[in-house]
């Protein structure tokens, strides 16, 4: 096949085998845990070839394999440094590794169990954004966003790299932290994000932003905006925990103020004048 010869020739195959191996282990891997989480709502006896994993009674999370066929495969590649078809092989199994470890990177973050509440969501951003961004070194794109063979000097390749990350750093200042990983080798992506509206919690918002300006971003960041999101990232990995909205937050926040200032202990004066009422 020409076109798999031009990429073999250009040195990108084992990216495209990378990828390939990362989107099959994900689909997989969030097809067995849908049909595990289905059987336990169902309360169905656990067992068979599809269901949890457990050694010594402990729960092995699927992550665990994950970072051990990355390590594997990393080590292997640094030590051997194999050719074709080795190497495409190599980075399948990374790919797989990497899909597994990513998938539960909500776990890694709140170092807790939060694969189906709305906090695991994380999951399937991480996962979109390593796709995206396999994707656009798969196609011949700078792993920084900038080509040193487009610029016609040194300087020139300076200042261009200068713009790009620039453009990437107000694109997370903005809150746009996906958008600012996919940007660093999708320039446009971080070009596009930097100049829209900032999100309204972003430090850019709360730094530059008027009220005018501001009542714009929470109109366009609404909780509506939230939940098409949601939705999106629920048809990709699963339907996830609902997402407390915005009021209903403050009010849990402030429930819990109030709870733990009833709960402090008295001051020790306040102890001595009620014993000293009591005798």
């Amino acid at each position: 096949m020409a076109w798999y010869d031009s990429l073999a020739e250009s040195g990108r195959a084992p990216t495209l085998w990378l990828l390939v191996g990362f989107l099959i282990t994900f689909a997989l891997t969030r097809w067995v845990t849908r049909r595990i989480r289905a059987r336990e709502q169902a309360q169905e006896a656990a067992g068979g070839v599809v269901s949890n994993i457990h050694i010594g009674g402990v729960h092995i999370h699927h992550q665990v394999w994950g970072i051990l066929l990355v390590l594997l495969t990393g080590v292997l590649q640094f030590r051997f440094a194999p050719g074709s078809p080795w190497a495409e092989v190599l980075a399948a199994l990374f790919g797989a590794g990497a899909a597994l470890a990513l998938d539960e990177f909500a776990l890694w973050l709140h170092l807790e169990d939060v694969y189906w509440s709305a906090e695991g969501r994380k999951s399937i951003d991480a996962i979109l954004v390593a796709a995206v961004i396999a994707l656009g070194l798969l196609v011949g794109s700078s792993p920084v966003g900038v080509d040193p063979a487009e610029q016609s000097s040194g300087w020139g390749f300076a200042i261009a790299l200068a713009v790009h990350f620039a453009l990437v750093v107000i694109t997370a200042l903005k809150g746009k932290r996906v958008s600012a990983l996919i940007g660093v080798v999708v320039p446009l992506v971080a070009e596009i994000a930097a100049i829209r509206l900032a999100k309204p919690t972003s430090f850019w918002a709360r730094r530059f932003y008027s009220e005018r300006r501001m009542a714009r971003a929470r109109k366009r960041y609404s909780e509506q905006y939230q939940a098409r999101w949601d939705r999106i990232r629920d048809r990709i990995g699963g339907s996830h925990g609902t997402r407390l909205t915005a009021a209903v937050e403050r009010r849990v926040s402030a429930g819990i103020a109030r709870a733990t200032a009833d709960d402090a202990p008295v001051a020790s004066a306040s102890h001595g004048q009620a014993a000293g009422d009591t005798d």
